[in-house]
């Protein structure tokens, strides 16, 4: 559940100070057609303007930065650890912190990220055959991977936490680009 903070419940405040005026036009209309149609359409009207300022308020008042981050791959387990600090940089406390990670398969042909080395095949059939052979396999597999998970809660304004998480990672990825993003709810 995220946290409201004063914007939230001024925007709450607003949108039943409008529900009551949305009755109050809609009773004042001479026939019950009226009175419904004009219900329902400003009804509409209002929740989907609080929905945006809510989602506004979201974004502009929690603010979370990402620092520190490292990587390492653990041979032993065949996972992927990556670690940082989030830092609530906002004046409001923030309910959950996500870090969403996306890796691409072979970053270096699109021009785009951070190309790391560390993440290179080590298959035994890559060490016989070398690397191009296994071109034909890893064309059916998929060549990104997309994960999110909530590294904080509750971080009050000024407050730093480390974390740390593992995945999974696919063995056939090489030169891997990464592409990383914390934001809060």
């Amino acid at each position: 559940m995220t946290l409201f903070n004063i914007w939230h419940y001024l925007v709450i405040a607003i949108a039943i100070l409008s529900l009551m005026g949305i009755i109050y036009i809609s009773f004042k209309q001479k026939t019950m057609q009226l009175q419904v149609t004009v219900f329902f359409s400003l009804l509409l009207i209002i929740l989907l303007i609080g929905a945006i300022a809510m989602t506004l308020v979201d974004k502009y008042t929690k603010e979370v930065t990402l620092s520190k981050l490292e990587s390492k791959r653990l041979l032993s387990i065949e996972k992927v650890a990556y670690s940082g600090i989030v830092t609530n940089v906002g004046d409001y406390e923030i309910g959950e912190v996500t870090f969403e990670l996306k890796l691409v398969n072979q970053g270096h042909v699109i021009g785009n990220g951070r190309s790391t080395s560390f993440f290179n095949s080590v298959g035994l059939w890559d060490m016989i055959m070398g690397k191009g052979s296994n071109s034909e396999s890893s064309a059916n597999k998929t060549q990104s991977l997309e994960k999110e998970f909530i590294v904080a809660k509750n971080l009050k304004p000024g407050q730093s936490q480390s974390f740390r998480v593992y995945f999974a990672f696919p063995p056939h990825f090489s030169n891997v680009s990464q592409f990383t993003k914390v934001y809060a709810h």
